[in-house]
């Protein structure tokens, strides 16, 4: 899926920790016409969530405005309105969600994990060395 984010995310917590993101997003939708421009039509709200971890970094990187792309599926449901009734109700899931590089510009900032230098001989040094070794004098007593 990808869209824009039509509302302030918000982040809510079950009784238990867990955290769940949610905002509204919209969906802009375009038709091809005969000479292969598009024109816009009605752009489509929907309800996005996610959960745990996604939840947490997703509500302290997104801001209403900003356009994503996601990964997930279709939860369906029905809703108790404020009669009582129950509506059927249809969020998508967001397993995986992101900036949409296409229409967002930003930098990103990579963790450097320490990791201790790895040096490998070039193959002439190295035999170089082993011959060195083999042809050293070795003092007698």
């Amino acid at each position: 899926m990808s869209g824009f984010i039509a509302s302030t995310p918000q982040l809510t917590f079950s009784e238990r920790g867990g955290a769940r993101f949610y905002a509204k997003i919209g969906q802009e939708h375009y038709r091809k016409e005969e000479d292969g421009s598009f024109t816009q039509t009605e752009t489509t709200f929907h309800d996005l969530v996610s959960f745990r971890k996604t939840a947490e970094r997703a509500h302290a990187r997104f801001a209403k405005g900003d356009k994503f792309v996601a990964e997930g599926y279709t939860h369906e449901y029905d809703h108790i309105d404020a009669d009582g009734q129950a509506v059927p109700t249809e969020e998508f899931i967001a397993k995986k969600i992101g900036h949409d590089l296409a229409r967002t510009n930003y930098e990103v900032t990579r963790a450097r994990r320490s990791q201790p230098a790895v040096t490998q001989d070039a193959p002439e040094q190295d035999q170089s060395r082993r011959a060195n070794a083999a042809t050293s004098s070795v003092p007698t007593l």
